[in-house]
């Protein structure tokens, strides 16, 4: 191939190449996301999405979203329950973080602490500990003059308040039938022995508080008190070596997430 036929061939294959990236052609192979797990259609899965669905994440329509809503900082929390569960999933900035998320869904001025560096804790210790002065100081940096509001919210309360377990053991009735009832009671006793059943239930109880501070003088504005109650459930069936078992109920994430959707609720409704 001569020099000139080479140049030839590099511009007609650049321009094939322009003309397939701008849509000329199907020579692009679009993105294919598969299904790679086995059980992908059938019933037990049908059923896991199903309950993966209730927990999945869901936009919420805030009343005054199309209304501009003032700037504003979320400022770690407190976690004033001692339960161990909750508090080695939880920190207070995991909570300030969807916060955030949702008071910008709700069309605030979020002032994201990420950007904010060392300065999230001297606000934080500012506001918690109502130093005016203090307070002013540190809110004429940059963006910070224009805030308004300081918010935090807090959780109160997240305790397990109810657990009810079920089952049932036909090892022994099957025994008895075996026992007694000749050869068709062994048969019997036999599938009898193999039916196990357990139901277990779990009710948690999780409360949060939201508090909004004047970001000038650190006076209280606005405070409100949301609770919401959460099941998490097992069941579990085996007859004649067959099994089937199921698990599910909204998790603690979601539960936090929810609840903080339902505050960012009540202000953007009561506050904006």
């Amino acid at each position: 191939m001569t020099t000139i036929q080479f140049a030839l061939f590099r511009r007609a294959a650049i321009a094939a190449v322009c003309v397939l990236a701008a849509g000329g052609g199907e020579a692009i192979a679009q993105p294919t996301f598969g299904n790679p797990s086995p059980t992908a259609g059938t019933e037990t899965s049908q059923k896991a999405n199903a309950a993966a669905d209730v927990a999945a994440y869901k936009e919420v329509e805030y009343a005054n979203k199309a209304t501009k809503g003032p700037a504003l900082v979320v400022i770690p929390g407190e976690i004033k329950s001692n339960n161990a569960t909750f508090t080695q999933r939880f920190l207070p900035n995991n909570i300030a973080d969807f916060a955030e998320l949702e008071l910008s869904q709700a069309n605030f001025t979020v002032l994201e602490r990420s950007n904010l560096g060392h300065l999230v804790q001297e606000i934080s210790l500012a506001y918690n500990l109502g130093d005016v002065d203090k307070a002013r100081q540190t809110m004429q940096v940059g963006k910070l003059r224009s805030t308004k509001w300081i918010v935090k919210f807090d959780i109160l309360k997240a305790e397990q308040i109810a657990e009810n377990k079920e089952g049932f053991d036909g090892r022994a009735i099957g025994g008895i039938i075996g026992m007694f009832g000749g050869l068709g009671g062994a048969a019997a006793g036999q599938a009898t022995s193999s039916v196990q059943t357990r139901d277990s239930a779990g009710v948690w109880l999780i409360g949060m508080r939201y508090k909004i501070m004047d970001a000038n003088t650190t006076e209280q504005v606005a405070q409100g008190y949301k609770e919401l109650k959460m099941e998490v459930g097992a069941k579990q069936t085996s007859v004649l070596g067959v099994s089937q078992s199921a698990k599910g109920g909204v998790g603690l994430d979601t539960m936090v997430q929810r609840l903080v959707q339902t505050a960012v609720y009540e202000i953007d409704s009561k506050y904006k």
